[in-house]
Formats: structure tokens, sequence, C-alpha cells
């Protein structure tokens, strides 16, 4: 049997955090071009309206997930990633879980773009609740991306 994992608000200034980051956001440039990226680089991590979980076992970061608190009564869902490695265990539906508990009663709608070529994602988000709509903020329309919300 594996050791616990532990799901807690980090800052992105640890070096094995900054790892997990830089590696979701090279995975997104293997998949889209730079107008179809929109994960959060780690300096982005310590604005005040922004906070970052990270998913741990036996001390090591297996996957984060982050959310950004916008003035409307709105949450935004970024940089939800897991390792490859870690991927399969259900690591990211409890990292998703602990931010909608995180969110309950502060926001009334979380939302998230993701991109058309991780089925995985756009999976678990749909099995968790989530309802495409269309681009909101300051995204725009792009046939690359998916984006979603689901009422807190």
């Amino acid at each position: 049997m594996g050791a616990e994992l532990t799901i807690a608000v980090e800052c992105a200034e640890r070096d094995d955090v900054r790892a997990l980051l830089g590696s979701a956001l090279t995975s997104s440039a293997e998949l889209y071009p730079p107008e179809s990226q929109h994960g959060l680089d780690p300096a982005a991590c310590a604005r005040p309206e922004v906070t970052l979980l990270v998913a741990r076992e036996a001390g090591v970061a297996l996957g984060c997930g982050a959310w950004q608190f916008h003035g409307d009564g709105s949450a935004e869902l970024k940089s939800m990633f897991v390792l490859p490695e870690a991927r399969g265990r259900g690591i990211g539906r409890r990292i998703l879980a602990a931010i909608e508990a995180a969110l309950r009663g502060q926001v009334t709608v979380l939302r998230l773009e993701t991109g058309i070529r991780q089925p995985a994602a756009i999976g678990l988000y749909e099995s968790a609740g989530f309802r495409r709509r269309g681009p909101f903020g300051s995204y725009r329309d792009d046939p690359l991306s998916v984006f979603m919300e689901k009422p807190l």
C-alpha cells in the first residue's frame, strides 16, 4: 500500500512545484501553438487572486491545480496537471474535488478552458458536472479550446 495522498495549498517557489508547473507548460506547448496556451506560469501563482493546490504522495509532487478569482462572482480553474507516471489513479479527480470544496460559498460558478487534444481532461470535467459554453473573460473563440463551467 502506497503513502497517503495529500492535497494542500502551496506556493510555486518550491523547486519541485516549479518543476511540476514547468511540466504542465511543456505538455501544453507540445499540443498547442503559443496563442492557444493558457496555463499559469509559476510567477502568476504569486498573485493574490490565484491559489495553487499541490497533490503529494510521500512528499513527491504528483499533480496540481489552481484557481483564479474574477470580480464577477466566478473563479477560473487553471493549470490542472498530473505527471504522466501518476495518471490513472484519480489524482486529478481529487484535486478538482478539493478545488470545488474550497470555492463553495465563495463563488457561484467555476469556469475553465482546456484543449481539444486533451480528451481525458474533457472527460474528467464532464463527469464532474461541467458543461460546455462559449469563451469567457478575455478568451477569444479558438477552435483548439473547449470552454466549460459548473455552478457551485
